[in-house]
């Protein structure tokens, strides 16, 4: 649990930073991926792969892929039924043979239905998710930010001696 805290408070001071949006937002989106397709395969190392070989926020990425979890598995439904779908097409039987005997797709295991389904879905909702990402995280700082940094309280906070600790901890420590 405070393994999660942390996360979600560094987030949170990631929001309220200079952070890039785009970064933010492709945290969010790595971690909708890998909070929709099933944990543990090798779809989820990929995604891990690109999180650190990228500019991708890595806080970003594993709070959301928390957060999408307990979604996904109420949505296993929908996903059964959009892998069936996707595996018993038969335009597409040669296709995922072919794919079974190469050497490595096998440890994929798009095979199964829930699989299968949860990736088409995630696949297919990344480029909403990144572009809903960035536009509220644009949002937040231009509302929440901003106003909370004009207010009374901030401005009186800012002049004591903590903030002036914490301001030159943080600049030294990260």
């Amino acid at each position: 649990m405070g393994f999660l805290l942390k996360q979600f408070f560094s987030f949170v001071k990631l929001l309220n930073s200079d952070t890039g949006t785009n970064q933010l937002a492709a945290g969010v989106a790595a971690g909708f991926v890998l909070g929709m397709t099933p944990a543990f395969s090798l779809q989820s190392l990929i995604i891990f792969l690109c999180i650190f070989l990228f500019r991708i926020q890595v806080t970003a990425a594993f709070l959301a892929a928390f957060f999408f979890a307990f979604p996904a598995y109420l949505l296993d439904s929908v996903f059964h039924r959009v892998g069936t779908w996707a595996l018993e097409a038969p335009a597409l039987q040669e296709l995922w043979t072919q794919l079974y005997n190469m050497p490595i797709v096998p440890l994929t295991r798009f095979n199964n239905t829930i699989v299968m389904g949860s990736g088409i879905v995630a696949l297919a909702l990344l480029p909403f998710v990144m572009v809903i990402a960035r536009i509220m995280i644009l949002r937040y700082r231009a509302t929440v930010v901003s106003q909370f940094k004009s207010s009374k309280f901030f401005k009186a906070f800012k002049a004591t001696v903590i903030y002036k600790w914490y301001y030159t901890y943080d600049k030294l420590y990260g």
